[in-house]
């Protein structure tokens, strides 16, 4: 763990060290990805089947690749009541949330006399990254799922690799409770190529969402163009800001939160108490042994574990703007006061009461979030991502008079001839 005060002499360099560690994939991860992208675009299922069986130690049998609906509704019933009905709450305020996300279209005519709008439509087909292994999380099928229902997307498809034939059975009670269209089952880089290129099997779609390792990162990064997608995601992060008012049991789970997630995964504490910053380290120790995920949350926290000491509260939304983390809670008497100078971060959880975790499951916005100072420049993910916006222009006879002369000398000032005819014979020049 690393511990810095902004009063040392050597803070400012060490804090600029922090803000640089980018924790993610190097140089052999995108060759490695780009030789698999090749791959499945030249040779399809059969390089699908290869990988499969490599990289799970599973070949499905040829009607096997596909995971029937009757499988995912069955799943879902054979749910324990308790655990039914808390992802069905999920589901519900996740999608309220998102509900109220939906933009409206635009039909005006301007003082010109020349109607103008937006129409806001779907994308026909979403395809949804959900992870194997670890980080097979219902929650974050959910998270992707719904907001791409609720956008209107018709055709939805999840990819899941199955290690060893292995179903997930929460992940297909949480396809069937979002309404996916298609399960399969592939994962890793290929799946990703898969998606986007289309197989004989898998049809093409036309964004790409959903969490997964280095590789699925990279793949995603690296098929931007050919489709749309969520975002590049790196390791999880966690920035929390508290008093010395805070329990510091309760900010040492906050912290292990996310550095269960990933031996990459980040965790900051900024405070201005050195006495309470001390106890924290101290619990996070405590804390570390009573987890099932203690191994990769110890790897995460002496690895990347940072306790900020600060003069003044007052010094940390310009550090968090800085470190532009994923998650930010502010665990003080008056969280608004901080939060208002937050400028980076991709979801904020204000008072002591807020953990972060509560919202990767029941609170509603989506806990898919920008990594790796990625907040400077993006969103979490929403219905947008899902949808795009088409303008249109009507023109009439009386308004063409009335702005045609100008773009016909814009057109003739940039050398367009063509332009500047096409406008200028409606103007009868």
């Amino acid at each position: 763990m690393l511990k810095l005060r902004t009063s040392d002499a050597g803070f400012d360099k060490a804090f600029a060290r922090l803000v640089k560690d980018r924790r993610e994939s190097d140089e052999n991860v995108a060759r490695d990805v780009q030789t698999i992208i090749d791959d499945v675009r030249l040779r399809g299922d059969e390089a699908l089947a290869e990988y499969t069986e490599r990289f799970d130690q599973h070949l499905p049998a040829e009607d096997d690749w596909r995971i029937p609906a009757e499988a995912c509704r069955e799943a879902f019933d054979g749910l324990k009541p308790d655990l039914r009905a808390a992802l069905e709450l999920a589901a519900q305020r996740i999608r309220a949330y998102h509900e109220a996300q939906l933009p409206e279209d635009r039909d005006y005519t301007d003082a010109a006399g020349i109607r103008l709008g937006a129409r806001w439509t779907a994308v026909d087909g979403a395809g949804l990254y959900v992870p194997g292994g670890r980080a097979a999380y219902p929650s974050s099928l959910l998270m992707n799922a719904i907001p791409a229902k609720v956008a209107g997307v018709e055709r939805l498809v999840v990819v899941t690799p199955t290690p060893k034939g292995l179903v997930n059975p929460l992940v297909l009670a949480a396809a069937h409770l979002a309404g996916v269209d298609e399960v399969w089952r592939v994962g890793g880089a290929q799946a990703v190529a898969a998606l986007a290129y289309g197989t004989k099997r898998i049809k093409p779609v036309d964004v790409i969402t959903g969490p997964g390792n280095a590789w699925v990162a990279e793949a995603k990064r690296q098929l931007f163009g050919v489709v749309g997608i969520d975002m590049v995601a790196g390791p999880s992060e966690i920035l929390v800001i508290a008093d010395g008012k805070n329990d510091p049991q309760w900010i040492a789970a906050d912290l292990l939160s996310q550095a269960e997630h990933d031996p990459s995964a980040q965790a900051i504490l900024i405070t201005d108490d050195e006495g309470f910053a001390d106890q924290v380290a101290d619990m996070v120790g405590v804390e570390i042994a009573l987890l099932p995920t203690a191994k990769v949350a110890k790897a995460s926290w002496d690895a990347h574990g940072t306790i900020i000491v600060v003069n003044s509260l007052d010094e940390a939304p310009a550090l968090a703007n800085a470190l532009a983390a994923e998650h930010v809670e502010i665990a003080t008497d008056s969280p608004e006061r901080l939060f208002d100078k937050i400028r980076h971060a991709g979801s904020v959880f204000l008072g002591r009461m807020t953990p972060e975790a509560i919202g990767d499951y029941v609170a509603g916005p989506n806990h898919v979030l920008p990594t790796g100072r990625r907040a400077r420049f993006s969103s979490g993910l929403s219905v947008l991502d899902f949808m795009k916006r088409t303008s249109f222009i009507a023109v009439s006879d009386a308004s063409i008079s009335a702005v045609g002369p100008a773009a016909v000398e814009l057109a003739e000032a940039e050398g367009l001839a063509a332009h500047a005819r096409s406008i200028a014979l409606r103007l009868g020049q």
